[in-house]
């Protein structure tokens, strides 16, 4: 990714970020097998699955429902978004009879 214009963050080596003119930018998030690409611009990201397509095999799933056992949960009309490890807290829960 480096080679196209993504720069790795420096907080967390699995993600990318490439930058855009007008403060704009796309995310990709790497870990393992997953990936997660965030941007405002669907063509885009399109035109990104495509070339990755291309270099690695793939499967495009949709839309993000989760990552990396976090629920990944959505208000489109006020642009916010929110994640949870509700599965992960009760999993930890039980295995402590709590």
């Amino acid at each position: 990714m480096l080679e196209h214009g993504f720069h790795r963050f420096k907080a967390n080596h699995y993600v990318y970020i490439k930058r855009y003119d007008q403060g704009k930018y796309i995310i990709l998030f790497l870990y393992v097998d997953d990936m997660l690409i965030v941007w405002h611009d669907k063509n885009k990201i399109n035109m990104l699955k495509k070339y990755l397509d291309r270099k690695f095999a793939m499967k495009d799933l949709g839309l993000a429902k989760q990552i990396l056992g976090m629920r990944i949960m959505r208000d489109r009309i006020n642009k916010r978004f929110w994640l949870s490890q509700e599965k992960y807290i009760k999993k930890v829960l039980d295995r402590f009879n709590m």
